[in-house]
């Protein structure tokens, strides 16, 4: 048992980094909010990942927050992919209906 590591999926190349919460990355919570700053080195991409149940103390704990490669968060949720290219400023919420349809 846990002899073979899932592969990920590369969907773009040299997609930089992604700072995303522990919960998303851990699976206890799911992508809600995903907002693109300024890098801060070359290799970020400036996008950034919180969870639906992360609270403003969980998020403020540096602890709680990692870095990524853009196609581990696309991996978790492919919806991002198709956001990809957004400029620096966009703000997007992740909204599910009740027919289990995600859309931004």
């Amino acid at each position: 048992m846990g002899l073979f590591k899932k592969k990920n999926a590369v969907f773009i190349e040299n997609a930089g980094g992604v700072i995303i919460t522990k919960s998303i990355y851990q699976g206890t919570s799911k992508l809600k909010w995903f907002f693109r700053e300024e890098s801060v080195n070359p290799a970020d991409n400036g996008w950034r990942a919180i969870g639906d149940k992360d609270t403003q103390e969980y998020i403020n704990n540096t602890e709680n927050m990692i870095v990524v490669d853009f196609n581990t968060l696309a991996n978790i949720e492919p919806a991002v992919l198709s956001v990809y290219d957004m400029p620096v400023g966009s703000d997007l919420e992740l909204c599910f209906d009740n027919t289990a349809n995600l859309k931004f």
